[in-house]
């Protein structure tokens, strides 16, 4: 019976990133004093979508941003996960751990198929006295057309994050 939403929703988060092709700002920058509109403007598609996903609540929209063979890998923690499967089960996870997870864009550079992503990664690891917010370069390798992510490289400090939320270096997450 939960079948036929899910699909949906599957279905749904395809058809949106189908829409990201052949669609990427050619712009080079979003400066971070600038409103909402502009970034909007200067900001590639993909990278609105990717920010929009890690933003939203269904794990399925940021793995549907990646070609099947994607990969994403977490330099923070030194995790990397292969298709669309594992890069959505690292968002469950993600949503898991932490409310309110959020990606905000700061500053984008395109350089043919790379997008390099200035952004701050910001949350409420569950059980930490306090939430986070850090700075976090990602860089997006993109297919031909620019409509799917080949490739995700997250960068930030796992050190500034522990210490932000008031845990100890050696805090590790519960099992699961």
């Amino acid at each position: 019976m939960t079948s036929r939403p899910l699909r949906t929703v599957t279905v749904l988060a395809a058809a949106a990133a189908a829409a990201l092709c052949g669609t990427a700002s050619t712009a080079h920058a979003t400066p971070a004093g600038h409103g909402a509109q502009e970034a909007d403007r200067r900001t590639p598609r993909i990278v609105t979508a990717w920010a929009g996903a890690w933003n939203g609540s269904d794990p399925r929209a940021l793995g549907a941003l990646f070609t099947a063979d994607g990969t994403y890998t977490d330099e923070a923690v030194a995790v990397t996960f292969r298709g669309r499967k594992e890069i959505s089960g690292w968002k469950a996870r993600a949503d898991s751990l932490i409310d309110n997870v959020r990606v905000t864009v700061r500053t984008t550079r395109v350089d043919g198929d790379r997008v390099t992503v200035r952004a701050v990664y910001s949350g409420h690891l569950k059980g930490a006295p306090q939430p986070f917010a850090v700075p976090m370069t990602t860089v997006l390798d993109l297919d031909r057309n620019h409509c799917r992510i080949t490739s995700d490289k997250d960068h930030y400090s796992l050190a500034a994050v522990l210490s932000q939320s008031g845990l100890p270096a050696d805090w590790t997450p519960p099992a699961g």
